[in-house]
């Protein structure tokens, strides 16, 4: 059974905490029924059934009266503001670029229904130039201007929190290493930072869908940052990938093709990539979760990162 977002079960678990599926015995009733409800009745909704659950969201299939299926989604209590904030983001782009919202509240979103497959896909079958092609063209939409007022956003050196934070003693020794150098890599680009735009903040391959119309991201954070941190999440994905994420020839061509097709400057896209690639560590460590896909890639980040960067903070 193919499901909408189902792909958030290719991501590590600090991103999220798996998805479950409407057919699995352990899915038990919760309030996302009776919250559903509410929303069926004011959209003029039928037929929701529950298909996934995230660790911040319930996602249910329902028709539309106008026709056609569509995705609700309905954010936990818990979940964290990024969550919430990258909901209106997602709202802005009116689907360019992005999955189109038909209605909105702060914690519940009606989404066009994407059943269609993870660009990952295209990695796994050999076909990551034309992947990477597809995620410039992603950027491009994205990051072109809006007249809409820009929603609220969250700063991006609040984002690093988790990396500067971070316990090293819970880290594996072989990694502290790398964290320190990705540590002084962040701290000079975050206090470097010439232009901030509206960043979806979470664009990788598995966060962005094949649909009728066009390959969309999903999923945005709703970050306020430099450009060139869009596509640091890329250089470590897929997950499932290790080999094809640590190779350098592999980083070189992402980062050579990003700067011909987007404009980044190199190296501070490249440490983008190694600083989030020690954040998203940081999120697995603290949730007790390993760090090896990370660890394997961060050596071959930096040392792209250095060959590019000799006079980038001068």
């Amino acid at each position: 059974m193919r499901t909408v977002y189902a792909h958030n079960n290719l991501l590590p678990a600090d991103h999220c905490a798996g998805v479950f599926h409407a057919n699995n015995p352990f899915m038990q009733p919760n309030d996302s029924v009776s919250r559903a409800g509410v929303y069926v009745d004011r959209w003029n909704l039928s037929d929701p059934v529950l298909i996934a659950e995230t660790a911040t969201s319930w996602i249910y299939k329902v028709a539309r009266k106008k026709g056609g299926a569509a995705a609700l989604k309905l954010l936990k209590p818990e979940t964290n503001e990024d969550e919430r904030l990258g909901g209106q983001l997602l709202n802005w782009y009116a689907g360019e670029g992005a999955a189109r919202v038909y209605a909105q509240t702060e914690d519940a979103t009606l989404l066009e229904w994407l059943n269609g497959h993870a660009l990952s896909e295209l990695v796994h079958q050999g076909k990551d130039v034309t992947a990477t092609d597809i995620i410039c063209q992603i950027v491009s939409q994205l990051h072109q201007p809006r007249q809409e007022m820009v929603p609220e956003l969250i700063p991006l050196n609040a984002r690093f929190a988790a990396l500067f934070d971070t316990n090293m003693s819970k880290w594996p020794f072989a990694g502290r290493d790398l964290l320190i150098r990705a540590k002084i890599i962040a701290k000079a680009l975050l206090e470097t930072v010439e232009e901030e735009i509206p960043l979806h903040g979470d664009l990788h391959h598995d966060n962005i869908l094949f649909s009728p119309r066009s390959w969309v991201a999903i999923d945005p954070k709703g970050i306020l940052g430099d450009p060139a941190y869009e596509v640091a999440n890329c250089f470590q994905t897929p997950w499932t990938a290790t080999d094809v994420c640590a190779d350098p020839g592999r980083i070189n061509r992402l980062a050579d093709t990003f700067e011909q097709r987007l404009g980044f400057n190199k190296a501070r896209m490249l440490g983008f990539a190694v600083s989030h690639t020690a954040l998203s560590a940081c999120w697995s460590v603290a949730a007790g979760h390993p760090v090896m896909h990370q660890l394997a890639i961060l050596p071959r980040l930096i040392s792209a990162h250095e060959r590019e960067s000799k006079d980038l903070f001068r």
